[in-house]
Parts: C-alpha cells; structure tokens; sequence
C-alpha cells in the first residue's frame, strides 16, 4: 500500500474536519508521517475550507495540532 502524499492526508483533515473531527487524531499523524517523507517542515491550510474560518478557530486548530507535533500555516 502506499503511503498518503501531504496533499492526500490533508484532505483527509478537511474531511475530518467537516465530519465533527472524526478520526481527526490519526489523519494528524498520517500528515505529520507524510510531512517528515516529504522533508516539509509545516502544513499549509486554506482558511475557506474549514469549519471554523475565524481567528479563533485558525488559532484553535494552530494549537491542537502544534500539540501533535505538525506545524500550521493558512494560504492567504
């Protein structure tokens, strides 16, 4: 089996994200595994595909996920 592109594993946190943060634990490690293959240092959201598209949701998910060792960053 192959192992997810970031691309794939961050449409997977989208997805997770518009099912109530489903899952949303293990497609976090996914993307952090696919990140470290890939040699990126961070993950790069667009802010219009998020359920909570405000500061405090951007600042809220920046944090839950800088706990699980994956760097965030919104496309402008």
């Amino acid at each position: 089996m192959n192992e997810p592109t970031v691309a794939e594993a961050t449409e997977s946190v989208y997805a997770s994200l518009q099912a109530n943060n489903a899952d949303i634990d293990a497609h976090i490690a996914t993307l952090k595994a696919a990140l470290t293959r890939e040699g990126m240092k961070e993950a790069v959201f667009d802010p219009t595909k998020l359920a909570q598209n405000n500061r405090s949701g951007r600042k809220l998910m920046q944090s839950y996920f800088r706990q699980r060792g994956v760097s965030v960053r919104f496309s402008a």
